[in-house]
């Protein structure tokens, strides 16, 4: 399935004309003309040197244009875990109601269209809506709905700027969120690095830090760096900030409020890999981070921390911001290599690798915006002094980011190792008024739920996964005791079969089907059945899934009903 891609892939690569800008281009399309015809298609193809198909398979593809007609007034309203928790999808409906047009549809003059997506990074202060580029959060979508009850202001309401994002470290020093807290400045550690540095003592410390990826799937940084620069070149490095994960908002922090440490901790990455090109991908629900991102580019070009012969040094390094168009998948690393060159963004198997077949099928580094993050004060305070934070099994310090049903939602740094009851008890300070903790949603829509007499594990990869819980993005999403097992048993099947990118069967299929399954779950004498049917699909997704992402679906739904095994067992009648 993924052959024809890795085709588009090769010429691009033989054209030296990569689709960067493609999704842009297809973006500005729309936006002027509500769609993209069949001529448009045939016109981009030719001026981007690619088939028709190609062009054709990216907009069918994404969810920003696969929707079709968009009106001059579009708002995505966030249908994710933190979300839904809040509300039990109740916003959706009051905001259908107010604006007159059903999700996935545009009103027929063309005048407002409402789009569905699966996070906003507002999950501290959900439910989220973005109106336009206008976000508003809260109980009445920032004074969209004028009350929960939906009798609203009506769509022309002004949307209230949502509060910014609560965050604190109890790491001391504090290292992600240095710059945050005033304690470190900006590219302090770039200038004397590629001056008089060597890529092999950049590659030394971080592998002395035990630096592992934190975008969830937890690989050695300077291993995959390693893997990279041993390639012959052309070689690129890439920061993945497609934070797609419902519940994890830390991400579009950095991007916003600390961008140049991205780029710094960016810059020494492609130092180490010796690269000279490096690509920043930002998701479009993030279009403040999308600017920010932009304009830190240009500040960086200016300050001649980027460009040619950068402080005379003789490296070369410069960095192209490219924008998203609605893929959960395509955070996934092969998936993403395929959507920076505008393409579907479809995961391809493995071998071969990105660090050795990646952007334009070179040798490829690419790591998650907090792991780019924390790079700068490895360098400049040294491996070891990294390693000797959090836990011998995971050194270091983790961005965890708590729902908006806590009492203190927001972004905390903390150290590998400390109890899950510590961050929601102590941190989060436990649940809102009014409501009770029955389950943790740990890491995602991919992650798995902890009830409350399992707090006691540590933050740490190996126990949590014996739980049968992966660490993830390592944030949390609460749900109270009103919450019923089967809506959050469908909310999971419906995540999945919403976000399959469709490149294998047993996901494409198998999460519909569950899907399918979960929707009957309420109808009296179903329950056992639904529970002993998906447990077949489950091992299909597990075994033969050619990516992370149905094997994910098949954690979390087992997850799901081991918490909540007793409730779902009594769901019928």
């Amino acid at each position: 399935m993924a052959e024809p891609r890795e085709a588009f892939v090769g010429l691009q690569a033989r054209l030296g004309r990569p689709g960067t800008s493609l999704l842009e281009r297809l973006r500005r399309v729309q936006r002027e003309r509500g769609g993209i015809d069949a001529g448009e298609l045939t016109r981009l193809a030719g001026e981007f040197g690619l088939p028709v198909a190609a062009v054709t398979g990216t907009v069918s593809f994404y969810a920003d244009f696969a929707e079709g007609c968009r009106g001059r007034r579009h708002v995505r309203v966030c249908e994710g875990a933190s979300c839904f928790a809040s509300t039990g999808g109740q916003h959706i409906r009051d905001l259908e109601r107010v604006l007159g047009v059903r999700r996935g549809t545009c009103a027929s003059d063309g005048s407002v269209s409402l789009q569905a997506v699966r996070c906003l990074g507002y999950c501290y202060d959900s439910p989220a809506v973005l109106d336009g580029e206008r976000p508003g959060t809260g109980g009445d979508l920032g004074g969209l709905l004028d009350g929960p009850s939906g009798a609203g202001s009506g769509p022309d309401a002004p949307v209230r700027t949502p509060p910014p994002i609560p965050y604190e470290s109890r790491v001391d020093p504090p290292v992600v969120l240095a710059g945050l807290l005033g304690a470190e400045g900006e590219w302090q550690v770039w200038p004397e690095v590629v001056t008089s540095g060597s890529p092999e003592r950049v590659k030394h410390e971080v592998a002395a830090s035990g630096l592992r990826g934190r975008g969830g799937a937890g690989f050695p940084t300077a291993k995959k760096w390693s893997m990279a620069a041993g390639e012959p070149g052309p070689r690129y490095v890439i920061a993945n900030g497609d934070e797609g994960d419902p519940g994890s908002y830390c991400d579009r922090l950095l991007m916003e409020r600390d961008p140049h440490r991205i780029l710094e901790g960016l810059a020494l990455a492609a130092f180490a890999v010796e690269a000279h090109h490096g690509l920043v991908l930002v998701r479009s629900e993030y279009p403040a981070a999308i600017a920010r991102m932009c304009a830190a580019v240009a500040e960086a070009r200016e300050a001649g921390h980027l460009g040619r012969q950068i402080y005379g040094s003789g490296f070369d390094f410069d960095v192209e911001v490219v924008e998203g168009a609605g893929s959960y998948v395509a955070g996934e690393e092969t998936a993403l290599m395929h959507a920076v060159s505008g393409l579907r963004g479809d995961a391809r198997p493995r071998p071969p690798y990105p660090t050795s077949k990646g952007f334009l099928a070179r040798p490829t580094a690419l790591n998650n915006v907090e792991t780019l993050a924390a790079v700068p004060w490895v360098v400049q305070h040294g491996g070891d002094a990294y390693a000797r934070l959090g836990h011998p099994d995971e050194p270091g310090t983790k961005l965890v980011c708590l729902s908006q049903l806590f009492r203190r939602p927001g972004v905390y740094e903390v150290e590998y190792g400390v109890p899950l009851r510590h961050l929601v008890e102590e941190l989060g300070g436990g649940l809102r008024d009014g409501h009770m903790l029955r389950a943790v949603q740990v890491g995602g829509p991919l992650g798995g739920f902890l009830t409350p007499d399992q707090l006691d594990l540590p933050l740490l990869t190996k126990p949590l996964a014996q739980a049968g819980v992966p660490l993830g993005h390592a944030s949390l999403i609460a749900f109270d005791t009103e919450m019923p097992a089967a809506a959050i048993l469908r909310h999971e099947w419906a995540f999945g079969a919403a976000e399959s990118c469709g490149a294998c069967t047993p996901c494409r299929v198998g999460t519909r089907r569950g899907l399918e399954l979960a929707e009957r779950i309420g109808e009296p004498g179903q329950a056992a059945g639904v529970l002993a049917r998906q447990e077949p699909l489950l091992e299909v997704l597990d075994a033969a899934s050619l990516c992370a992402f149905g094997r994910g679906v098949a954690c979390a739904v087992r997850s799901v009903s081991r918490a909540y095994s007793d409730e779902l067992s009594r769901s019928a009648p």
